[in-house]
């Protein structure tokens, strides 16, 4: 099976496609009937050159950018990574409430600018993290792998998605009471038109005054501009792995003290990365093979 791979994906599992041929999509100026299998990164395929595609194995869990119910009247399979990067995203999470609550990044600028002249640190407290209520926005396999993790600093878990379910992990919440109630808010939701703007203007004045607010999943998913605006006012704090318009962030945050800004890491360590790709070739072997994918993605439409 011919397979084409916008880019070289990290780990030795790609070297076990015996016809591969790796090119961005902006290079396919012509159509390609002999291209069988695609391998992208969330990116929106041009199946109109791609008469013969069978399947598309997406390397990462997200796929807001692939026109699923379009593949699915084509016949072209999609399939995705889901499990093998929870943990580094519920790890890039904590650090992001860490950083954010404990003003890490603060204390950084300040020694390298050469701010720091006490002998300790009296001024610009930080709050613990022990006691407080963490409010998770999706309760998939990141978001209890976050409250997994929650237990360790002794955190209150409040949870909310679509429905609730029996767990020892933490307590449902509508999604407005968990943004009222919480000290600490994680959004982990994929993007759909549901979710799209889930956090809007409204629910984010919903959060308590001194409350941090981490976004590891999608930009789109909350209202850009208002959050913005919350952060400007020196309100809320927050930890920002994701924005609308990447690689372009707000110019409006970069000065800001009270905002952690970090390049969309979510599943950025080498064992996550690996791991994804490794998934990538065992679902297009599969397909190859004639058998069902390991990880297909269902049309919503």
């Amino acid at each position: 099976m011919k397979v084409l791979a916008t880019r070289r994906y990290p780990g030795p599992a790609l070297h076990e496609l015996a016809d591969l041929e790796i090119a961005p999509l902006a290079s396919l100026d012509a159509p390609r009937p002999d291209v069988e299998g695609l391998v992208v990164a969330n990116e929106p395929p041009p199946l109109q050159l791609l008469p013969s595609l069978r399947v598309i194995a997406n390397f990462g869990v997200g796929y807001d950018r692939i026109d699923v119910a379009a593949c699915a009247e084509r016949g072209v399979v999609v399939t995705n990574t889901p499990g093998v990067l929870d943990a580094a995203t519920a790890d890039l999470a904590f650090a992001l409430i860490l950083a954010a609550r404990r003003r890490v990044v603060e204390g950084d600028r300040i020694v390298r600018s050469g701010g720091w002249t006490g002998s300790w640190a009296d001024s610009g407290f930080a709050e613990e993290l022990t006691g407080s209520t963490l409010g998770i926005v999706g309760f998939g396999r990141i978001g209890a792998a976050v409250a997994g993790r929650a237990q360790g600093f002794e955190l209150r878990v409040l949870y909310t998605q679509r429905h609730e379910v029996e767990t020892e992990l933490g307590e449902y919440r509508e999604l407005d009471a968990l943004l009222a109630e919480s000290d600490l808010v994680t959004v982990h939701v994929p993007l759909t038109p549901d979710t799209d703007r889930l956090i809007d203007a409204r629910r984010l004045a919903l959060l308590r005054d001194g409350a941090c607010f981490v976004n590891t999943a999608r930009g789109e998913i909350v209202d850009e501009g208002a959050l913005v605006a919350e952060l400007v006012s020196g309100r809320i704090r927050a930890g920002l792995d994701v924005f609308v318009d990447e690689p372009d962030v707000p110019a409006e945050l970069l000065g800001l003290p009270n905002v952690v800004l970090t390049p969309h890491l979510g599943s950025a360590t080498r064992q996550a990365r690996e791991a994804m790709t490794r998934l990538v070739v065992d679902n297009l072997l599969a397909i190859e093979r004639g058998d069902p994918p390991l990880t297909p993605v269902l049309s919503r439409a």
